[in-house]
């Protein structure tokens, strides 16, 4: 069996990462702690902004969305605050970026904290057990749409920032750069365009990305791997039209019935991806257990778990794919015919290491060989993202697990996400040379994206000290 996470923990970069100077811990832990309640103030004040960017919502809570972060950075001695934002493709203006800048002193560092103001749509609020856009405290969680996913991110930044700030006075040289995304949510259209735009303007050493989880409630963790993602919608063609399935039904199949094999192909006999050609490995540090994993995905008893290797492995450093729209009439008005064509989308996540493009035409290529009873299969790519690695040997990265063990005073632990952020490859490619770490605040309660989102109210308190460290130890060492 695989240790526990808390028992096997692996510290990135040198193996000493003790502070080559002072830092005062306890006084930055004050600081986060007499201010903890306006934080947490301030938090509820955000997420009661049902800021969302997608094309179907109104735009004026979007708007103010940005507003507030805009005037949050203000009060914390910000003066170069900016609400910018750039145009999508079809030239209507993407969603609000709120930049805020503090310059650096010569010779030191510049980080970059990113986060993101805008959120999901509520869903059914028949499912919430609270208002969605009213947080509530409860259990020691704080529950509300984006309280967790990613309005405790923005204000981890800026409680983190003005607790270093109080705490190292004129000491405090680094520079530091907020960059508040406002359409994260709806796949970040307008971002490598703003990027291009203002490369300068957010030209950095280091780069948090305050968008991930924590291994557990109590365990930190640094986001070390995030999976890629392509998508795209496979068509099986059979007939030119529709015809009587008691006239004409037997010798040939439909085409739901044929798309359905076709779709099982796609898997092995274990639920392995079995597309030739994908990356595929099963080496992580730490793993979850069969029955952490049900009670945190909500898998049915008697449901049988899929692949093969680490259930950390299959979340993390294999492709996994999944049928996630599926053309074809609703039952209740479905009628004896055979249809001559079904269509449906896959997402298929990536392994880190994966080439996007390789992946999509291996997909391609497999649909193509096994479409079934000479059927036509129409292959249309769609979206595409490139997975992401951290450099676990990077000073930055060795800062930051520092800085958490220090915080919740358990060691970090390296994880990866099955989940893409496809942006980061916009970073990497503008700023090769850039050291990016992914933090987060959520946990495997945190439930981002679906009814009652909700944030761990003691870890995020942890999050708030761990980054403050972080800054304090950058500011101090610097990246050499």
């Amino acid at each position: 069996m695989t240790s526990s996470p808390a028992d096997t923990p692996r510290p990135a970069g040198s193996s000493d990462p003790r502070p080559a100077v002072t830092i005062d811990t306890a006084a930055l832990r004050l600081s986060v702690t007499r201010s903890f309640d306006t934080t947490m103030a301030r938090l509820k004040e955000l997420v009661a902004i049902p800021g969302i960017a997608w094309p179907s919502f109104d735009p004026a809570p979007l708007e103010a969305s940005a507003q507030a972060a805009a005037e949050l950075l203000r009060a914390a001695g910000l003066e170069e605050v900016q609400v910018l934002r750039s145009q999508k493709a079809d030239g209507t203006d993407g969603g609000p970026a709120v930049v805020a800048r503090r310059q650096a002193a010569a010779g030191k560092p510049t980080i970059l904290l990113y986060a993101h103001h805008d959120v999901q749509p509520p869903g059914d609020p028949a499912l919430w057990e609270s208002e969605p856009f009213t947080a509530v405290e409860r259990d020691g969680r704080l529950y509300g749409r984006g309280a967790a996913d990613d309005k405790a991110g923005i204000m981890t930044h800026v409680a983190a920032y003005s607790a270093a700030v109080e705490v190292l006075g004129r000491e405090f040289g680094i520079g530091v750069t907020f960059f508040i995304e406002g359409e994260e949510e709806a796949g970040s259209p307008t971002f490598r365009p703003f990027l291009e735009t203002h490369r300068e303007l957010l030209k950095a050493d280091v780069i948090v990305v305050a968008d991930s989880s924590n291994w557990k409630v109590g365990i930190p963790a640094l986001t070390t791997s995030l999976r890629g993602l392509v998508d795209g919608t496979i068509e099986v063609q059979v007939l030119e039209h529709a015809v009587h399935s008691g006239m004409f039904g037997g010798p040939v199949l439909d085409a739901p019935t044929l798309l359905s094999r076709l779709i099982a192909t796609l898997h092995d006999a274990e639920g392995n991806v079995a597309v030739e050609g994908l990356v595929s490995t099963d080496n992580v540090a730490v793993d979850l257990t069969e029955a952490e994993y049900r009670a945190d995905s909500s898998v049915l008893d008697g449901v049988r778990l899929a692949g093969t290797g680490s259930i950390a492995s299959r979340l993390w450093t294999k492709p996994a794919l999944s049928i996630i729209g599926f053309d074809a009439p609703a039952v209740d008005v479905a009628s004896n015919t055979l249809l001559p064509r079904a269509r449906a989308k896959f997402s298929l996540r990536l392994a880190p290491g994966q080439v996007p493009a390789d992946a999509m035409d291996a997909v391609r290529r497999h649909v193509e060989a096994n479409a079934p009873f000479g059927a036509k299969v129409v292959f249309t790519p769609g979206e595409s993202g490139n997975s992401f690695l951290t450099d676990t040997a990077s000073k930055a990265a060795e800062l930051a697990m520092w800085a958490l063990g220090e915080s919740w005073g358990v060691p970090a632990v390296e994880m990866g996400i099955g989940g893409s952020i496809p942006f980061i490859s916009d970073l990497t490619e503008l700023y090769p040379d850039v050291q990016i770490l992914v933090t987060g605040v959520e946990d495997p309660d945190s439930r981002a994206h679906s009814a009652n989102e909700s944030l761990h109210i003691g870890d995020f308190r942890n999050a708030v000290v761990a980054e403050a460290l972080l800054l304090a130890r950058l500011n101090a060492e610097g990246l050499a």
